[in-house]
């Protein structure tokens, strides 16, 4: 059995990548949930227990003594074991690989200016010209990939681990109501449908941990409409 160590659902991006996508296609996982200390980097001796980088997501099969530790080795250690971890056209894969190392390593003004927060609402004062522009690629390669491989997912019929990947931005662009084209608000609503997306969201709701770090990057640039989660407390 894998282990997946993860931390707080209502902040935590990465960690939604591979808890979906196992969640969705149904891979068996025991999940270890471990929240963030404080604020970032006071974490790090905890989470060294069990990831070497002293970060989450960490995957570990203790059956092969391995520990992955970064969200797309995850899933392509995953892969190696499960087919439909990725589509299988030869040219949907390709696109959906590199979609997926795209959100991984790009679109920093999003992450930077709309961090993850599943149980609030805001506005946003103002859109900067990077987020603007990052907006307008997230839209157009979405809908490259709805509309070349057919939909309703990215790379075609099936939820694959691209729709992991981006499934974060779905939970930020409900939290932040960022503009986006129809179609690819159509694809948001269709991934917060999703069964994994919703116990996700409502697991979430339930946490009562808040950091104060996450908190502030949530409304730097925007104002606070509503918060849905339960009360704050101590764990």
């Amino acid at each position: 059995m894998l282990d997946l160590y993860i931390a707080n659902k209502n902040y935590s991006s990465w960690s939604l990548r591979p808890w979906v996508l196992l969640k969705a296609l149904e891979i068996p996982f025991n999940e270890h949930l471990m929240p963030f200390e404080g604020g970032f980097g006071e974490s790090l001796a905890t989470f060294k227990r069990f990831s070497p980088s002293g970060l989450v997501p960490c995957l570990v099969d203790s059956e092969h003594s391995v520990a992955v530790w970064d969200s797309l080795a995850i899933v392509e250690y995953v892969a190696e074991t499960h087919s439909n971890v990725w589509p299988r056209a030869r040219a949907a894969r390709a696109w959906a690989r590199s979609a997926s190392a795209e959100m991984h390593s790009g679109f920093g003004a999003l992450r930077d200016e709309c961090s993850m927060n599943c149980g609030v609402r805001v506005t946003m004062n103002a859109l900067s010209p990077g987020l603007k522009s990052n907006l307008a690629r997230l839209d157009a390669l979405w809908q490259e990939g709805l509309e070349h491989f057919g939909g309703p997912f990215l790379a075609g019929e099936h939820f694959t681990a691209v729709d992991a990947f981006y499934a974060p931005v779905a939970f930020r662009i409900q939290t932040f109501n960022l503009p986006l084209s129809d179609a690819s608000l159509a694809y948001v609503k269709r991934l917060l449908a999703l069964p994994a997306m919703q116990e996700w969201y409502e697991a979430a709701l339930k946490e009562t941990w808040r950091e104060p770090m996450h908190e502030e990057e949530t409304v730097k640039n925007a104002t606070l409409i509503s918060d849905e989660r339960s009360a704050a407390g101590e764990p």
